[in-house]
């Protein structure tokens, strides 16, 4: 048996696709890529991805995070779920991500930029200003100190 990949256009999609982000702590310091694919081209973002299919959203997580980072990642907690939905200038849906957003710690590894990432690095906290974030990628950064504040 063979096994088939998703083949479902990540453009103009028709359902939405399940993909996970990444607030992953070193220290006071959160890790941001710069994204080299759509949506959102050359900004910066959590890493993250889409979920293949018969992976469990934690090994998602953990899968993208390497793969776009080299980092490996610890202490997954599920944060928030996030709809990332654009229209293009006609109004026609053409992006459409249901997120599922997850806190972690850095575990171990050397930080590289990979994969969908064309940068990577540690960005302190009262720094992120810098990076021109999606409004909620902000929103979910500060969400994930607050619940790693709690947690110790």
């Amino acid at each position: 048996m063979s096994k088939e990949k998703n083949t479902q256009s990540r453009e103009y999609p028709d359902r939405p696709i399940v993909a996970v982000g990444v607030v992953v702590f070193k220290e006071r310091q959160v890790l941001l890529i710069k994204r080299n694919k759509p949506p959102k081209p050359y900004m910066w973002s959590i890493p993250g991805g889409a979920q293949d299919l018969g992976e469990k959203l934690q090994e998602t997580a953990k899968r993208e995070v390497f793969e776009e980072t080299g980092i490996k990642i610890d202490n997954v907690k599920l944060l928030d779920v996030v709809d990332f939905i654009d229209h293009d200038e006609i109004g026609n849906i053409k992006f459409h991500y249901s997120l599922i957003d997850y806190a972690a710690t850095y575990k171990e590894g050397t930080l590289i930029a990979a994969d969908d990432a064309i940068e990577a690095r540690w960005v302190a906290l009262d720094e992120l200003e810098q990076y021109n974030l999606w409004t909620k990628t902000v929103h979910i950064i500060q969400k994930a100190k607050l619940e790693m504040d709690d947690n110790g």
